[in-house]
């Protein structure tokens, strides 16, 4: 089997590249820097600027799934130009694949899955959500995920089958909120957001990669939320990263005008509760390896503490 991934040097890229060669899967992956491609038989780089609709078309030799991850961070400040970034980089590397593919014979490819995220989810502390909820955010992110998602159904056209992943909360060490949240938490300074009652819809990035997969391997069709199935709220969320890294937590939560004065419209994300069920990809056979936030959370940090002391790796090798 061969997968192409678009955002495959990501963070969520890299741990899918991890888990399609551990199972003797091969990536071909596309890249936007010239300086990331490199050629091996079981990882191949292409080039691609999607702004501009140039995408090498070798990279569908041989492919059999489509996994796409590609999307600038919305962990930056939205100014007017940013907040267009946002928006083009999902639709435009959409639209560049959907035009490619109409160039080349598709019948060998299987299955499209694409990244989409829970913030389509309207904001609620007492909703729960399933992926046939109809109303929308209203807010930036709402937009941009509806304008992502109309994109990604275009590509249903093809023969294979299309799958969308709502994408929550994802914990890792190597990036995304994680780190961001426990670094004030690592100085005595962390806190929650607001009432701190807001939901966060967690999912280790193990389990993440694994649905994509998953969803591609079993040539899944339709939405699924890409989210573990114990989501908690901030406060829970802060007291658990201070629990496993042995802080105390001394300050009170910071109110929203303050968050919004330093960040400005981008601290909605800090703020914004959105409770998603992981039911229906369940439904499908996915078993999660990961549903407690503590033990999430152990295994994180236990991972991290393994990549920097190898005798402690080696140390736990030989216990097992």
């Amino acid at each position: 089997m061969r997968i192409l991934i678009s955002g495959a040097t990501g963070l969520i890229g890299r741990e899918i590249v991890d888990l399609c060669h551990s199972q003797g899967i091969s990536v071909n992956y596309l890249s936007t820097s010239k300086d990331k491609i490199v050629s091996r038989d079981n990882y191949k780089g292409f080039y691609w600027n999607p702004s501009s609709g140039e995408i090498d078309m070798d990279c569908f030799y041989e492919v059999d799934a489509i996994i796409n991850l590609a999307g600038s961070s919305i962990s930056q400040r939205w100014t007017s130009d940013y907040k267009k970034e946002i928006m083009s980089s999902r639709v435009n590397t959409v639209r560049t694949l959907y035009h490619a593919l109409k160039k080349v014979d598709s019948d060998r490819i299987t299955s499209f899955v694409s990244a989409s995220a829970i913030g389509i989810y309207p904001n609620s502390l007492t909703s729960y959500y399933l992926e046939d909820e109809r109303e929308v955010d209203q807010s930036f992110l709402g937009e941009v995920v509806l304008a992502w998602e109309k994109e990604i159904d275009t590509l249903t056209s093809f023969g294979f089958s299309v799958a969308k992943i709502r994408i929550g909360l994802v914990m890792a060490s190597g990036g995304g909120a994680l780190p961001e949240m426990a670094k004030p938490v690592k100085n005595y300074v962390g806190t929650g957001f607001g009432s701190g009652e807001q939901w966060q819809s967690w999912i280790h990035i193990r389990d993440l990669a694994r649905i994509f997969l998953f969803s591609a391997e079993n040539r899944l069709q339709g939405t699924y939320n890409g989210v573990g199935p114990n989501p908690v709220t901030n406060n829970k969320l802060i007291k658990e990263i201070a629990k496993v890294l042995e802080r105390p937590l001394l300050l009170p939560n910071i109110p929203k005008f303050v968050m919004n004065a330093i960040l400005g419209e981008m601290s909605y994300i800090l703020f914004a509760s959105q409770r998603v069920s992981s039911k229906k990809i369940e439904e499908e056979g996915f078993v999660f390896h990961h549903k407690n936030i503590c033990k999430t959370l152990e295994n994180i940090y236990d991972r991290e503490d393994e990549k920097k002391s190898p005798d402690k790796l080696l140390q736990k090798e030989f216990l097992s």
